[in-house]
């Protein structure tokens, strides 16, 4: 072979050798995807979508599709985007299902925000998933913050948060220090939440803030209110709780060891320890212990600070040991809304004594149960007739129940009417888990802050601190009818005096139990006043 040729074949193989290195050492470094713009990382799909993808979670497909449909229905009209942050993954059946709940609430709430005429802007929503535990939420956060620069984007508002964990602080905390306003549905942790001061003037820790759930305190509050029209003593109560580091169980623990109760004191609070949210560790053997120690107490009444797996596990071990045969009762905070789902039938049938009769029964402030508005409603207009020997004329019925069972009731007809259309949601709405409650008031109240801050041309769409400053208005004449409530914000973004619903977990004589609504509990022990107008807190 000539020289020249040895030469030019040699520069050839030299160049395929480098332009392969270089392509192998780009698609090394190129990141594992799920799908277009999520990122696979440990196993997770992490990321912000807005097309229908499900983050490999069958569950929530149906309703994650429906969602893309009606972003692409309003893409032309004027429209912001509001982002859905939570864990949208699970190796768990009942959790997989309770995302499907959250979901379901934020469509129907997406479609409730954008069904008006000469309305704008509408809400494009997006599924931003942080891990499980919120562990990528920093990754997450990123994306958001550049969407809400993005003209395309215009992120305007972040909801869900479903966990109070330091990891959830952590995401609102930037979130809001960066002017995003958040609107959290279901995280009822004190620390994530703004203070309202005693001249009702707000401190905030999180600028831009608002919450429609009540926090710990307050839960603890209106159950106190409420059980203590029940006569509860201090001798037969005891408090149980988690030490491990997290916020949910930390407030409610200050909050239940807060309540005051008549009579001597009772047994001294009892400690366990899990090691994390959804695992069992040896909890199990450290509930056999403390259920023992009960025993030997006068105590009936336990007050449980700690997540539902956990929940769980106690209220089986409290049924083992069975004491003298004596009736329990937990009590527990917004977390046990999802006991239910987590029960099997041998676990219903352990909570029954031979005759079938109850040992154990939990008892928890759901925010929200759709037999709540009715039946108060229909208890009401029971005393008004006793004292008034007539039937009470329209306007004389309470605002914070007709308004509330209204709002329940449209939503009723709109989850009928995607039913009619043949709109898949995955499954039918369980409302009486109050997370798609929950989740729909929330996007209902965003939506309204968002019409009413909205003015003048249609194509302007409201600035981020607009739409910050909005939270607090939501009050008086601008009250949010939700299905959870009347919705009226403080000048902290807290619902002020929102009631949380009392539910009975009764194992039953047979079948698989029942979650019967036992009442109303208000924090502040009374109802909300008459136009929902806020009182100043020195009045």
């Amino acid at each position: 072979m000539p020289r020249w040729k040895k030469i030019l074949y040699s520069l050839l193989v030299t160049a395929a050798l480098v332009a392969g290195g270089l392509f192998g050492w780009s698609f090394l470094q190129r990141p594992d995807t799920c799908t277009g713009g999520i990122e696979r990382i440990g196993g997770e799909c992490i990321g912000v979508d807005g097309s229908g993808y499900d983050f490999g979670t069958p569950e929530i497909s149906a309703v994650a599709r429906a969602i893309a449909q009606e972003n692409k229905r309003i893409e032309r009209q004027s429209h912001v985007t509001v982002a859905m942050m939570l864990p949208f993954q699970s190796d768990r059946a009942a959790q997989r299902r309770q995302i499907r709940s959250d979901l379901q609430g934020a469509y129907l709430g997406q479609l409730r925000a954008n069904q008006g005429e000469g309305e704008p802007p509408k809400i494009r929503l997006v599924l931003a998933n942080p891990g499980r535990d919120y562990t990528h939420q920093s990754r997450v956060v990123d994306t958001l913050l550049r969407m809400a620069d993005s003209p395309e984007d215009r992120l305007r508002a972040v909801t869900g948060f479903n966990l109070s964990l330091d990891a959830t602080e952590d995401a609102v905390r930037r979130l809001t220090e960066n002017r995003i306003p958040v609107l959290a549905s279901r995280i009822t942790g004190d620390r994530i939440a703004n203070e309202d001061g005693a001249d009702g003037m707000a401190k905030s820790r999180f600028p831009g803030l608002a919450r429609i759930i009540p926090t710990n305190h307050d839960v603890a509050q209106a159950l106190a209110a409420f059980n203590g029209d029940r006569g509860r003593e201090n001798r037969r109560t005891v408090l149980v709780y988690d030490t491990r580091p997290d916020s949910y169980d930390e407030s409610l623990a200050k909050a239940f060891s807060g309540i005051e109760e008549k009579g001597p004191p009772g047994p001294a609070a009892m400690s366990f320890a899990s090691p994390s949210i959804d695992e069992a560790g040896s909890t199990g053997n450290q509930f056999t212990q403390i259920a023992n120690n009960i025993c030997d107490t006068e105590a009936d009444t336990v007050y449980f600070a700690g997540r539902t797996l956990h929940l769980r596990l106690f209220a089986l071990k409290l049924a083992q040991v069975g004491c003298e045969k004596r009736h329990y009762t937990i009590i527990s905070g917004s977390d046990a809304a999802s006991l239910r789902l987590n029960m099997t039938a041998k676990d219903w049938d352990q909570l029954r004594g031979a005759d079938g009769e109850a040992k154990v029964t939990v008892q928890y402030a759901a925010p929200a149960h759709p037999d709540a508005w009715s039946t108060e409603l229909t208890a009401w207009k029971r005393r008004w007739r006793a004292s008034h020997d007539r039937e009470p004329a329209g306007d004389e019925l309470p605002q914070y129940l007709t308004e509330p069972k209204a709002a329940l009731d449209d939503l009723r007809k709109l989850i009928e009417t995607t039913r009619r259309k043949g709109t898949e949601l995955g499954s039918a709405p369980d409302l009486e888990d109050s997370r798609t409650l929950l989740v729909y008031d929330g996007m209902v109240t965003i939506g309204t802050a968002l019409h009413q801050v909205q003015s003048g041309d249609a194509t302007k769409v409201p600035g981020l601190e607009d739409v910050g400053r909005e939270w607090s208005q939501l009050q008086s004449r601008h009250r949010v009818q939700g299905t959870s409530g009347l919705i009226c914000l403080t000048s902290g973004g807290n619902p002020y005096d929102k009631p949380v619903a009392v539910v009975e977990l009764d194992p039953g004589r047979e079948g698989r139990g029942k979650l019967k609504f036992v009442g109303l509990g208000w924090p502040t022990g009374r109802e909300q006043p008459k136009n929902c107008v806020i009182p100043s807190r020195t009045s």
